[in-house]
């Protein structure tokens, strides 16, 4: 879905990333591929990240190029032809008219007259900004416009010779959030919030995992959304597989259940993980992990501000975890030697936090020359920390087994500090509690 009355923060995206390429270069997207489910239906269809930023364009079977400084102009798009007969079955088209009135393409060209029109457009060129690699089969189909041309280079005209990554502008690009894109990006929190809260509220022993995936799905599409990603929701031992989601089995009163559920709204991912105990109250042990959990996550939220990295949040989380694991005993030692030692992997195996924004795990570097990218306002990622002692765990005593412990935001760094898109969830002991007494 694609917000039209956006159409022209598109239009500075593409100026933006033109005004970033040297002479006698051009770039060129395209959308991603329909994907078959099973013999003859497909899967719901995502549009290409990169392709959706630069142009809004939903459709499949299209082609993007930007040539800065054309005359003619600089936005050029090939989609697919209007088809009423197809349209028939399988939706509208925008067709080549619909792509330059609702899209804003200066030209637009039916996709199946790309072959014959590529190598005409490539003339001139020297070098082609380009994701290769991302779709093999369009590589083969660009590979022969460029041999076309350099049979013909005897000629004196010139072709291009030079394939530069797209991604290394465009990504960067798409590591700084527009407030457009934040809004988007708050309401798919919202959303999602709201499928976490409905989930804890109905949760009773007995119950399925899938049944409370199944709250969350109603939440999710009855507010024009979709999952961001394959939702988690394990209890007792699986809530120690971090990316579990079979999603199958009968909840134990006793156990907690941990959600790991997203919405996508408009293309822009929310991630939120919530912990909570299947019958409604934490048991002892629950708590004491709990209550490090979040101490961790706390100290990560107020450590969200420009100048800071994901790294340095990162360790500001792991060593409160390392702490409350040597107060609870399950770990021995001084915290600087086992964090020296990394002795917290068996409990804390994975990064505090990712980028967030068209893809969960979004665009952008985390390290650049060496050195861990500092915080900037407009930057968007999660902060999840966790604790997780599975069963069977060698030198822990079995009352902390089973339990499987994460909290997950979405923040978006400010100019101050970071806006907590997703506060709509209860996290505390006493809040979670409350709501699912309600």
């Amino acid at each position: 879905m694609t917000s039209t009355a956006n159409m022209t923060e598109f239009a500075q995206r593409r100026k933006k990333l033109m005004e970033k390429m040297e002479p006698g270069t051009l770039a060129i997207l395209t959308a991603a591929p329909e994907k078959m489910r099973n013999a003859d239906g497909e899967y719901p269809y995502r549009q290409d990240s990169d392709f959706h930023y630069l142009t809004g364009y939903p459709e499949p079977e299209a082609v993007a190029i930007l040539m800065p400084g054309r005359p003619d102009g600089e936005f050029i798009l090939f989609n697919r032809r209007r088809d009423p007969a197809k349209e028939t079955w399988t939706g509208r088209r925008a067709g080549q008219a619909g792509a330059v009135a609702k899209y804003n393409a200066d030209e637009a060209y039916p996709i199946d007259e790309l072959a014959q029109r590529l190598p005409q457009l490539l003339l001139g060129y020297e070098r082609i900004a380009y994701c290769i690699g991302r779709y093999p089969e369009f590589d083969q189909q660009l590979v022969s416009a460029i041999d076309t041309l350099h049979s013909k280079v005897r000629m004196g005209i010139v072709a291009p010779r030079e394939f530069i990554n797209l991604e290394q502008w465009l990504h960067k690009m798409r590591q700084i959030k527009s407030s457009h894109e934040i809004d988007l990006m708050r309401t798919a929190a919202q959303i999602a919030a709201r499928g976490h809260n409905r989930a804890m509220q109905v949760c009773r022993p007995g119950m399925y995992e899938y049944q409370l995936e199944a709250e969350l799905l109603h939440e999710f599409t009855s507010n024009g959304g979709v999952p961001a990603y394959c939702s988690i929701v394990g209890s007792g031992e699986n809530g120690c597989i971090l990316h579990y989601n079979e999603n199958r089995s009968q909840m134990k009163d006793g156990d907690l259940v941990l959600i790991d559920a997203g919405c996508e709204y408009q293309c822009y991912a929310s991630d939120i993980t919530r912990t909570f105990p299947v019958n409604g109250r934490f048991s002892a042990e629950q708590t004491a992990v709990y209550e490090i959990v979040l101490a961790a996550q706390l100290a990560g939220i107020k450590h969200a501000k420009p100048g800071n990295s994901l790294e340095s949040l990162h360790v500001t989380c792991m060593r409160i975890l390392v702490e409350g694991l040597v107060e609870l005993g399950i770990l021995k030692g001084s915290v600087d030697g086992l964090i020296e030692q990394k002795a917290y992997m068996p409990f804390f195996m994975h990064r505090t936090g990712h980028w967030l924004g068209l893809d969960t795990h979004d665009a952008g570097l985390y390290r650049v020359g060496g050195e861990w990218l500092k915080f900037e306002a407009g930057m968007a990622h999660t902060i999840e920390p966790g604790l997780y002692i599975p069963a069977e765990t060698p030198g822990v005593d079995p009352k902390w087994w089973n339990i499987g412990i994460r909290i997950e935001d979405d923040i978006a760094i400010t100019a101050t500090g970071c806006e907590v898109l997703s506060a709509d969830t209860p996290k505390s002991i006493a809040d979670i509690e409350a709501l699912m007494r309600n």
